[in-house]
């Protein structure tokens, strides 16, 4: 035990040294391995630092414990998620549709790529609750940075502050639980779906419910119900 608090003194998560910040990156990639394996209950330190072929010793100066290991990994994975949707190119003012598809395309091709962990992520969630609050965090800075960049935009549809939240916190779920059944969970898929496919399908539903003007979605709606009636 003794032993064990003198390494966590020494935890130092943010290497400075670029060997220090390899030997980072190779522990979070030995952690995905083990995680795949084993899942993230029984996942030990033990395990991962086998994978990675470190010492404990030298394992414990990253990373304090399991919980850290897997905060560290999707902590990583959020950011990158965050920044892989930022929809570059494309202005919401300008062209709606395009900043929302290459927004959509991002954030599904990176998840598409770390499904793994994703996957992981909410089975954690249900038997920790600092990585459900987390999620919860990442979520929500999704959502602020769409609200702040609609309210800005010059669209002919400005929806209420209240609206365009629950319609924005309605979509970014679909998209999220869509790629963990598209991608998370693609064994289940009797038919494929490519990330092209993926972020076309959300991205023309986010169009329609925050860029088609109020009179189209009215005209839209009597045509279906004329079409129904008939």
């Amino acid at each position: 035990m003794p032993r064990r608090v003198e390494m966590e003194a020494e935890v130092n998560t943010e290497p400075i040294t670029p060997k220090g910040r390899r030997t980072r990156l190779r522990i979070l990639d030995a952690a995905r391995t083990v995680l795949a394996r084993t899942g993230y209950v029984t996942l030990r330190m033990a395990d991962v630092a086998a994978e990675a072929g470190l010492s404990m010793g030298a394992l414990y100066r990253y990373f304090e414990n399991k919980e850290d290991v897997f905060d560290n990994l999707i902590g990583d994975i959020h950011q990158d998620l965050y920044f892989a949707s930022t929809g570059s190119g494309y202005s919401l003012a300008d062209d709606p549709y395009n900043a929302l598809l290459s927004a959509n395309r991002g954030y599904l091709a990176h998840y598409y790529e770390n499904r793994d962990v994703l996957r992981v992520l909410v089975e954690v969630m249900t038997v920790d609750t600092r990585f459900r609050d987390i999620w919860w965090a990442m979520r929500q800075r999704h959502i602020n940075r769409f609200l702040k960049a609609y309210r800005a935009a010059n669209t002919g549809n400005k929806l209420s502050d209240d609206e365009a939240a629950r319609l924005c916190e309605a979509l970014s779920a679909m998209v999220e639980m869509s790629a963990y059944a598209w991608f998370a969970q693609e064994e289940m898929n009797d038919t494929p779906i490519s990330i092209d496919q993926a972020a076309e399908t959300v991205s023309r539903i986010w169009y329609a419910a925050f860029f088609i003007t109020s009179d189209e979605a009215r005209m839209a709606r009597t045509s279906s119900n004329r079409k129904t009636a008939s």
